[in-house]
């Protein structure tokens, strides 16, 4: 009984450590300025919106432990680091997603993601993709990255090097989208 409430008092005080720090809006949508990951603190580095064709498709931030406009850095370091997706629109479905980001590894210029890591991870997204889903990249350090999708967690992939090949897909020098990077570095 007494470790049920310890266990929910954690869960509730982890809630109120995101929820109450001040929102940052980006695009319409808001981010919490700090997360936590392990028992380190992330902070809100930047974001932007991703528009393909003229429509918007998601906003994304990102969070590391010190802000930083140094794509490279950010790409190498081996700290606690996150990438937030929010879908802000019904045009990004589960398959065109996937399908994105596998191209994004074959023109990624960092790290390297193998074909079963790349598979693997690719695998989590099962479900259908809707306008307002939340998708988090957690890179921790012992354990690779970590998938969340609208608070469920879904899976992880293993590997620093698998981390740098995922962050170069917004981070590296050949990026999918340019003005993206710039905004998630927050260089504007």
């Amino acid at each position: 009984m007494k470790f049920k409430l310890l266990l929910s008092t954690a869960f509730l005080f982890g809630l109120m450590f995101t929820t109450n720090a001040q929102d940052i809006e980006s695009h319409g949508v808001k981010f919490p300025a700090k997360m936590k990951i392990n028992d380190q603190v992330v902070k809100y580095n930047g974001s932007g919106l991703r528009e393909k064709y003229f429509f918007d498709l998601y906003v994304s931030a990102l969070y590391l432990p010190e802000q930083s406009q140094d794509a490279q850095k950010i790409i190498d370091m081996d700290k606690e680091s996150c990438i937030r997706i929010k879908l802000v629109s019904d045009k990004v479905t589960r398959d065109k997603f996937v399908e994105t980001v596998k191209d994004g590894f074959a023109t990624s210029t960092e790290g390297k993601a193998t074909d079963a890591q790349i598979k693997e991870f690719m695998g989590y997204f099962t479900s259908e993709f809707k306008s307002g889903d939340d998708i988090i990249l957690i890179y921790k350090p012992a354990e690779g990255v970590q998938i969340y999708m609208n608070g469920k967690n879904l899976g992880g992939t293993k590997g620093l090097e698998f981390k740098k090949a995922l962050w170069g897909i917004w981070f590296g020098k050949e990026p999918a989208d340019a003005g993206l990077k710039k905004a998630m570095l927050g260089k504007v």
